[in-house]
């Protein structure tokens, strides 16, 4: 199949030895599976490895454009977000803020290669308690700015009444049950495959898995009309669309900014809108966030800052 490499042609494509596509499974993460006995790897995955493991970029020839009153923000959707740039756009007749729906990894793709501004990003760790930091070291040149825009609620986007009784990730498997699913490089993807896993189902066996939306409003009209039985979202889009929900964690959403461009007029005008109370009361009218950190700078772990 043209979307599946066996072992040689994964070789061929990344020019090494069979042997070495072995030790890259076993050690480095790169993406396959076994079907009756041989390794197969799925071709858009393995582009996706080699892309997040790309550690020496050519310096990129220009820098960012600066054009009067413009801010760009690239990276994952979401509905505060949405409702603060718009706010942002009222407030400041000379300013005009665009938001580009990249997904957490797209937002951080454009922020090295100076496409944007900020970039938004939840993407989990591997410990499962930190958010963003390792994914920004791998993807950056340099350590970018990291400041806390909220807290949200990620969990399962159910019909209202919960027609399927589906109580946990784990039912999702059952037969007759139709799922929705977001985009590769999004957080709540992120997670939602980590949850699968922990329940022990493989995505591939669940209908409509393959299935993707772009944004967490699409991923709720498509439960909302009954297109769909389930899909992974912020409990925000639960309570704007009436649905049923079910909690998994709470997250942190963050805004990356190159330490460069931090105190640039536009970024500073935005960042200081996190601390107004008219953005605070936009979390009044809509459930599922915390803002107990925004607008603080956040730190990886053990750093001295």
């Amino acid at each position: 199949m043209d979307d599946l490499f066996s072992t040689k042609e994964v070789a061929r494509f990344l020019n090494i030895n069979e042997k070495m596509v072995y030790a890259l499974v076993s050690e480095k993460g790169l993406p396959a599976t076994k079907v009756t006995g041989k390794w197969i790897f799925p071709r858009h995955l393995v582009q996706q490895w080699l892309e997040a493991n790309t550690i020496n970029y050519p310096e990129t020839a220009t820098q960012l454009p600066v054009l009067q009153g413009l801010l760009i923000v690239a990276g994952s959707n979401d509905l505060l977000l949405d409702r603060t740039l718009g706010m942002y756009n009222r407030l400041n007749s000379s300013h005009v803020a665009v938001f580009g729906n990249l997904g957490s990894m797209g937002g951080l793709q454009a922020l090295r290669k100076n496409l944007c501004h900020i970039a938004s990003s939840h993407l989990l760790q591997e410990d499962e308690h930190e958010y963003n930091f390792d994914f920004a070291i791998k993807e950056l040149d340099r350590a970018p700015a990291v400041l806390n825009f909220c807290r949200r609620e990620q969990g399962i986007l159910l019909a209202k009444g919960n027609p399927k009784k589906i109580s946990a990730v784990a039912d999702l498997g059952r037969p007759g049950i139709k799922i929705v699913n977001r985009s590769l490089g999004t957080g709540t993807r992120l997670l939602f495959d980590k949850e699968l896993q922990k329940a022990g189902l493989k995505g591939e066996k669940i209908e409509g898995y393959t299935t993707e939306v772009a944004r967490h409003l699409d991923a709720g009209l498509e439960v909302l009309s009954q297109r769909a039985d389930a899909a992974p979202g912020i409990k925000a889009v639960a309570g704007l669309l009436n649905l049923d929900f079910i909690p998994l964690r709470w997250e942190r959403f963050d805004l990356m900014i190159a330490k460069d461009r931090f105190f640039d007029e536009n970024i500073q005008c935005f960042l200081g809108l996190l601390h107004e109370k008219e953005f605070k009361d936009l979390v009044t009218k809509i459930s599922g966030y915390d803002l107990s950190l925004s607008g603080k700078m956040v730190f990886p772990p053990n750093s001295d800052h």
